[in-house]
C-alpha cells in the first residue's frame, strides 16, 4: 500500500490519478489532496476520498507536503509555481511523481541536487515511454533519445501560413485535452521544447543526442535508439492513466488501467521530421538549456507571459517564440543559481516579456 498526495488534484492530470487511486484501493492510500483555486471540487474530493489533509494554493502544497506522511507525491501543478512543492516532496524523501516539468526545467541543477537517484519518476507520456524503453540497455549503451510530437493543430504549414492563426484554432488539438496553456504550447512546440530539456536532465543524455520527430498518430510517445542500430518504443493509445499508474508505482504496472492496441485492425503510423522554420522553438529551447542556470526558467516565464497576450489579443500567434527569443537574448545570468536567483530571473523575464509586447 503506497500513501499518495495529489497535488493540482483538480486538473486533468489530478482527476485521472484520482480514477487509478480509485480503482486500485489496494495499491494506493490518498493521504493529501491540493488544488490551485477550485475549493468547491476539492472539498468533493476530500469527502469521497475520506481525506483530510488538504490545500489550496502553491505555498499550502508545499507546507502539505513537508507536514504529511506519504510514500509518493504526485506533483500536477501547472506552471514554475510548482517548484517549491518539487524540492519539498525531494528533502521529505518522497518518490516524486512528476507532471509538473516546469518545475524541473526552471529548478535545474538545484532539484537533480536534491533528488536521489531513481526519485523522481516522470508521468509526461513522452518522458515516461523513454524512461520505460530505457530498461532496455545501460545509459552507455544509449545512442540517442527520440521525443515523438504529434505537430499539434498546425502541422505541415510553413511559417507564412501561420501569421493569421487564431486562440480558437491553436487550441483545436488533434489529439490531448489539456488546459489552455499546454495546449497553445503544444501548437507553438513550446512545450516539445520544454520536454527536450526535462528529457535532459532526466536522463542525463546531450542535448545533441535528443531529436525531435512528428508522429501524429500519438501513439508512440517516444523511443530510444541504442549504440547497436536497435530502437525501442513504447507505444499504446493516447490516455495519460497509464503514465500516471507508472508514476504513482514505479517501475510496478496496474492491470487495466489502459487499453491496449487493437492489432486485429489495419492502421498506419507515421513519423515526419520537424520544420525548425517553422516551429523554432525546440531549437531554441536546446540552446537555453546548454546555457543553464536560469535561462530556462526565463525562457519559460517569457513563454507563459506571451500565451496569455496571444489569448488577450494583444500578441500574435508567431509573437510568442519571437517574444521568448528577444527576451532570452537579452538575458543576463547571475552568478549563482539559487531559488530566490530563479525568482528574480522569472520576473525580470515576465516584465521584459511585457513591454516587449506592449511595444511591438
Amino acid at each position: 500500500m503506497r500513501r499518495v498526495i495529489v497535488l493540482g488534484s483538480t486538473g486533468s492530470i489530478g482527476t485521472q490519478a484520482l480514477d487509478v487511486i480509485r480503482a486500485n484501493p489496494r495499491r494506493f492510500e490518498l493521504v493529501g489532496l491540493a488544488a490551485g483555486s477550485n475549493r468547491e471540487l476539492l472539498t468533493e474530493q476530500a469527502e469521497q476520498f475520506q481525506v483530510e489533509d488538504t490545500a489550496l494554493g502553491a505555498v499550502e502544497a508545499e507546507q502539505l507536503v513537508r507536514d504529511v506522511e506519504a510514500d509518493v507525491v504526485l506533483n500536477a501543478i501547472t506552471g514554475s509555481i510548482g517548484l517549491g512543492s518539487t524540492l519539498a516532496a525531494l528533502q521529505a524523501g518522497r518518490t516524486l511523481a512528476l507532471a509538473n516539468k516546469e518545475s524541473l526545467i526552471v529548478g535545474g541543477d538545484l532539484v537533480l541536487a536534491a533528488a536521489a537517484p531513481e526519485q523522481i519518476v516522470p508521468v509526461d507520456s513522452e518522458h515516461s515511454a523513454l524512461a520505460q524503453a530505457l530498461r532496455s540497455g545501460t545509459h552507455d549503451e544509449v545512442r540517442r533519445l527520440v521525443v515523438t510530437a504529434s505537430g499539434g493543430p498546425f502541422r505541415g504549414r510553413t511559417r507564412s501560413e501561420l501569421t493569421e492563426v487564431t486562440p480558437g484554432q491553436a487550441l483545436a488539438h488533434p489529439t490531448w485535452n489539456m488546459g489552455r496553456t499546454v495546449t497553445t504550447n503544444s501548437a507553438t512546440l513550446v512545450n516539445k521544447g520544454l520536454e527536450v530539456i526535462e528529457a535532459h536532465l532526466l536522463f542525463d543524455v546531450a542535448y545533441d543526442d535528443i531529436e525531435v520527430v512528428v508522429h501524429p498518430q500519438s501513439i508512440v510517445h517516444s523511443m530510444v535508439e541504442f549504440i547497436d542500430g536497435s530502437t525501442i518504443a513504447q507505444a499504446s493509445p493516447p490516455d495519460m492513466r497509464l503514465p500516471i499508474s507508472l508514476g504513482l508505482d514505479w517501475p510496478h504496472r496496474i492491470g487495466g488501467v489502459g487499453r491496449p492496441l487493437d492489432w486485429t485492425t489495419a492502421s498506419s503510423w507515421t513519423f515526419e521530421p520537424l520544420d525548425g522554420e517553422a516551429f523554432p522553438a525546440v531549437a531554441l529551447a536546446k540552446a537555453v538549456g546548454r546555457a543553464g542556470g536560469t535561462f530556462p526558467a526565463v525562457y519559460n516565464a517569457a513563454n507563459e507571459q506571451a500565451v496569455d497576450a496571444f489569448h488577450e489579443g494583444r500578441l500574435s500567434f508567431l509573437g510568442i517564440v519571437d517574444t521568448i527569443s528577444a527576451v532570452v537574448d537579452h538575458h543576463e545570468a547571475p552568478s549563482t543559481l539559487t531559488v530566490e536567483t530563479l525568482a528574480e530571473a522569472e520576473d525580470w523575464a515576465r516584465r521584459t516579456a511585457d513591454r516587449l509586447i506592449a511595444a511591438s
